[in-house]
């Protein structure tokens, strides 16, 4: 099995020594960078498979770094920092972020957190839905709306993958926690709207701002897809 390869963008390099060598026990390949301009630059080489990216790096923060990936690249990101601001963190999802760990933190949890990400991007079935304007091919991390294709993170992708397999049920918040995050996964509920809010919004944009429907009360389920 071919190994999967992660990139660790972080200025310690006591904190890169330590997420190298869990990493690399846990079955990864791992690189390094020690400041945003490299970290952004590697990245943007198209070789990895997820990014943990510190947001308080020196010559380009965390989340520039991520802001100008997106602009090309949907690689999953894990940030990583110091600070606890739930500013920064809303911000992380907002900019295209798949999770976020603070610091100090468990070596252990964020392999699990790591490969639960990389579990979840990973497709298990060549399935295509379509539903009114909207197709939508999650092992080709593809959705199009009326032709026009939408750039969706791998957070987005696995929502709308979500709901779409199951169209016409509500999805209550702790089944779709459960079902993205794993079974007893912990996120806040701010992270969960800030990914449902981005798709919303992508998917509005490009004329479909029905495709999700919220159940007062209860939870979200798939809309008409007719259009706006």
């Amino acid at each position: 099995m071919t190994k999967t390869h992660l990139l660790v963008v972080d200025d310690d390099p006591h904190i890169r020594s330590v997420l190298r060598i869990a990493l690399q026990q846990a079955g990864h390949a791992v690189d390094e960078a020690g400041d945003g301009i490299e970290g952004l630059t590697k990245a943007r080489s198209g070789r990895y498979d997820l990014i943990v990216l510190d947001i308080g790096l020196p010559e380009m923060d965390g989340l520039a770094v991520c802001r100008s990936l997106r602009e090309t690249d949907q690689t999953p990101v894990l940030f990583l920092t110091a600070r606890e601001d739930e500013i920064d963190r809303v911000l992380g999802f907002e900019l295209g972020g798949d999770d976020y760990v603070t610091k100090p933190f468990s070596p252990r949890e964020l392999v699990a957190r790591i490969g639960a990400i990389l579990k979840r991007a990973r497709p298990v079935a060549a399935l295509t839905w379509t539903r009114g304007l909207l197709r939508v091919d999650p092992a080709r991390h593809l959705c199009v709306v009326n032709s026009t294709p939408l750039t969706l993170t791998a957070r987005e992708m696995e929502i709308l993958a979500h709901l779409m397999a199951h169209p016409d049920r509500v999805s209550a918040r702790p089944a779709l926690v459960d079902a993205l995050y794993g079974a007893g996964g912990q996120v806040s509920d701010r992270t969960l709207d800030s990914h449902l809010r981005n798709l919303r919004s992508k998917l509005a944009a490009a004329g479909c701002s029905d495709a999700i429907e919220t159940v007062h009360g209860i939870g979200i389920r798939m809309g008409p897809c007719v259009g706006s």
